[in-house]
């Protein structure tokens, strides 16, 4: 068994794949990437050679049919990389975008875009945060209208990731104006280069550097009838169950950054001498990194029971909403207190600890704000 008790050998033999692949390919490129503001395509076509853009997939489609247990290995991973730009280019592809493909696409779409999904020749993005609504989905203003065998398909979205540089779009848009959110969002399939289709801007991003992230537009798009995805107006219920596994996900990403921030930390300060002797010997410091570890330990645990409990069809959105709140305020308050013991260096740009404070900052916004997923938590109490 690996170190935890809910993973078994085929995530031990996984995590050694993936440990591979970041020292050898990401850790001596990440900086390039950072400067371009994007992962190489050809990056992400060897991660779909290797089986890690596929592994919750089936085997029918190129996938290693795994569950997830093995997503929150592959999140972790990714994020002890220290470069989460990274991370999240991957992470959205396999996790958060191409899962509605899978789970709500009938057979001809899946058949159509699973191979090239899970191989890395097609990257995806999902499209539901808009300028003016992020996680209140409620507040969407994207819509699209029938017209014979096609629906046009009109609105703005922001914050997207892979915005740029994707070839596959998972959209969101009301098809019913006037009706209740519940029931009115379609989800459609929008392929690059589609007439009306833009990128409005690239945005520049405090953090996640090396991840394209844009506004998009949609002005008259012209999307077929077969490009919806599932039934019309079911659209919402497929954005929340597809929450649950993005918050998951991002919660063992946080894991990982935290992890390999406390031991690029303790490493530093037993090196770094200050009034004769290392910091490591000041009380204050090795006890802050200690507890800070005994964090991380229990919030990683929790990780992979609610995981396991999740591949078991068990009901866990109180416990990935706790996670998502803990782990991303929990990466923060890790990030901040590793670079002040850092001291000025820390602050140097170039240094790995002052780049992984400002990718950190967002793990408490995207993807469900803390102070949303603690109202999620109160329901349930």
């Amino acid at each position: 068994m690996d170190q935890h008790l809910f993973l078994g050998e085929e995530h031990s033999i996984l995590r050694d794949q993936l440990r591979r692949f970041v020292e050898e390919r990401v850790k001596p490129n990440g900086d390039a990437w950072e400067e371009a503001g994007m992962v190489p395509r050809d990056i992400l076509r060897e991660m779909g050679d290797l089986g890690f853009l596929g592994v919750r997939y089936p085997e029918t489609y190129g996938g290693s049919d795994m569950d997830t247990r093995a997503t929150v290995v592959l999140a972790e991973e990714l994020g002890k990389s220290t470069f989460s730009g990274f991370a999240i280019t991957a992470l959205v592809h396999t996790d958060m975008a191409s899962v509605h493909i899978f789970n709500a696409g009938n057979e001809a779409q899946k058949a159509q875009y699973m191979p090239d999904i899970i191989a890395g020749r097609k990257i995806t993005a999902v499209c539901v945060t808009e300028p003016g609504a992020g996680s209140d989905v409620q507040g969407m203003r994207s819509h699209a209208r029938r017209e014979g065998d096609h629906y046009i398909l009109n609105g703005s979205k922001m914050f997207i990731t892979n915005g740029v540089h994707a070839d596959l779009y998972c959209v969101a848009a009301k098809t019913d104006r006037e009706g209740p959110s519940s029931q009115s969002v379609t989800m459609f399939l929008v392929e690059k280069g589609m007439e009306g289709f833009s990128v409005s801007r690239n945005l520049d991003k405090h953090g996640w550097r090396s991840s394209d992230t844009a506004e998009l537009s949609f002005q008259d798009v012209r999307v077929p009838v077969e490009n919806v995805l599932g039934a019309e107006g079911q659209g919402f219920y497929a954005i929340m169950q597809n929450f649950q596994n993005e918050r998951l996900v991002a919660a063992a990403a946080a894991v990982g950054e935290s992890t390999a921030a406390i031991e690029l930390t303790t490493a530093y300060v037993k090196e770094r001498q200050a009034f004769g002797a290392p910091l490591w010997s000041k009380q204050a410091i090795r006890q802050r990194l200690a507890m800070l570890s005994a964090r991380v330990t229990a919030a990683r645990a929790l990780v992979y029971q609610t995981a396991a409990r999740d591949a078991n069809g068990e009901d866990v959105v109180r416990e990935v909403s706790m996670l998502k709140a803990l782990c991303g305020e929990l990466v923060n308050e890790i990030m901040y207190d590793c670079l002040q013991f850092h001291g000025g260096a820390g602050y140097l740009r170039g240094m790995t600890i002052e780049r992984m404070a400002r990718d950190a900052r967002v793990q408490s916004i995207g993807g469900g704000a803390t102070e949303v997923m603690l109202e999620e938590v109160a329901k349930r109490m």
